[in-house]
């Protein structure tokens, strides 16, 4: 990497980095606090963030306004997408996914950034640590550029060891969901627990992973939001050649920092405020994760039969900007009305890492979205895990594995069963009771703080990179 030392050999230049995120919040929150990381005065690195316009989400919108508008020192490098998606060569065509969709526009207009990315000089631009989603094209602009690369995960290690492996698996049938698959040097990958678009090639979600995963060998190293203690086992296979021989190194930076943005108390937190320590059980299925209907009314029966205290977050839609219901039209007004003061229903976007944070929580019914697995680890919330879709299972097993969570194998993904209130209501109910549990989770909480504090394993990998050693 040309962050090297120039001149006095007690001095060093000053590190350009230029960060690209590509579609959904699920990948520009991770970006985002990287970028805040690398700008910290342990690093003290001059940050250029590509945001990408315009956003799909009302969030990402918000999350980005906030973030600049805090961040100052910052370059905000506006990325305007000319060039609509087209995934009309794909199997799901009829109906694509919008995040999907835009994963395409944006790797499609990558070559574009070349002049963008030449003309930045104040210091001259170091190198570029961009999403696996645009690993394809922007590695082609980084040669042209003669810029090392570095792939940023927004996953697990052991997603990310599958995605890595894609192109050399022949996923034919998922119909012996008993049966696994075995991964070089890893444990094996049960056959229920693979994306059910791995078994359609031409899907817009597998077509774009397998080319991508196809260009991982000319990037530098992996970034990971992880942390050695946490995913021990997959990063030691990775950093041994057991995977595959040509993958760069794993680079485990995280858990990541939160940004630190100066952030309105929100209704739900000053309601937190008001709740007993360890009381809570925080409910969000994350940022693009709609449940159906039915689906919500049984979670809804859930919450009330366990008789514990909860924020529930509740999403309808994708696209944020689609979201149409209000509460009553969902739930009920008597189910608001029976449990409003044991619980909070919210619509609206929350701070995740705060709820997380706060004395209140003593409990996480989760998708198991990668961030807020991360999130989770960093604050020792026990998880009651959900898996719906995409990396999700494998998430979760690495949750349970490492001691933060339990796992409703059974629940399936997204649509496959419709799980009733009773059974919901008892997991939840042995969730916020399980003491050992909570130990447990507590442990992963402070192998956490030792990895990203200061001399820290994660903090370590950080500055090496940057200090190019």
């Amino acid at each position: 990497m040309s962050m090297s030392r120039i001149g006095d050999s007690q001095k060093r230049a000053v590190a350009h980095v230029a960060l690209f995120p590509s579609a959904g919040i699920g990948h520009l929150v991770p970006f985002l606090r990287l970028a805040a990381m690398l700008a910290s005065p342990n690093c003290q690195c001059r940050v250029t963030l590509i945001a990408v316009q315009p956003p799909v989400s009302a969030a990402e919108s918000n999350e980005l306004s906030t973030f600049f508008a805090s961040h100052p020192q910052i370059n905000q490098l506006d990325f305007h997408l000319p060039i609509p998606s087209s995934p009309s060569e794909f199997a799901d065509a009829d109906k694509p996914d919008p995040f999907f969709a835009r994963f395409l526009a944006i790797s499609s207009s990558v070559h574009l950034l070349h002049p963008l990315l030449a003309s930045l000089s104040t210091p001259p631009l170091s190198a570029i640590f961009a999403d696996f989603a645009v690993a394809a094209d922007i590695n082609r602009l980084a040669d042209e550029l003669s810029m090392p690369l570095y792939i940023v995960s927004t996953t697990s290690a052991r997603f990310f060891s599958l995605m890595a492996c894609l192109p050399d698996l022949i996923l034919e049938s998922k119909s012996s969901e008993d049966s696994s698959i075995q991964l070089p040097g890893l444990a094996s990958v049960p056959i229920s627990s693979l994306p059910p678009p791995f078994f359609t090639p031409d899907h817009i979600f597998t077509a774009h992973i397998r080319l991508n995963a196809q260009f991982l060998s000319k990037a530098k190293g992996i970034l990971l939001n992880s942390f050695d203690w946490f995913e021990s086992e997959t990063i030691a296979a990775v950093n041994t050649g057991k995977v595959l021989a040509h993958l760069p190194p794993f680079l485990p930076i995280g858990p990541y920092e939160p940004c630190k943005a100066v952030v309105k108390a929100g209704s739900y937190l000053q309601w937190l405020d008001g709740q007993p320590n360890e009381s809570v059980v925080y409910v969000s299925f994350g940022s693009r994760t709609a449940l159906s209907k039915e689906q919500i009314r049984e979670l809804g029966n859930g919450l009330e039969r366990s008789g514990c205290r909860f924020l529930w977050v509740i999403k309808t839609t994708k696209v944020d900007k689609d979201e149409r219901e209000d509460l009553q039209d969902l739930l009920g007004s008597s189910f608001l009305e029976r449990t409003k003061k044991k619980g909070l229903v919210c619509k609206a976007w929350v701070e995740q890492e705060q709820v997380l944070a706060h004395p209140a929580i003593g409990g996480f019914v989760s998708h198991c979205g990668w961030n807020s697995v991360t999130e989770a680890a960093r604050y020792g919330v026990p998880i009651l895990a959900w898996p719906l879709n995409g990396d999700q299972k494998l998430n979760a097993e690495v949750t349970e594995k490492a001691g933060l969570g339990v796992w409703m194998r059974h629940w399936g993904w997204l649509g496959e069963n419709l799980v009733k209130g009773e059974e919901i209501g008892d997991q939840i109910v042995e969730l916020m009771q399980d003491k050992t549990l909570r130990i447990k989770a507590k442990k992963v909480k402070e192998e956490a703080r030792k990895a990203y504090e200061v001399g820290g394993s994660s903090k370590k990998v950080l500055l090496e990179i940057i200090e190019n050693h």
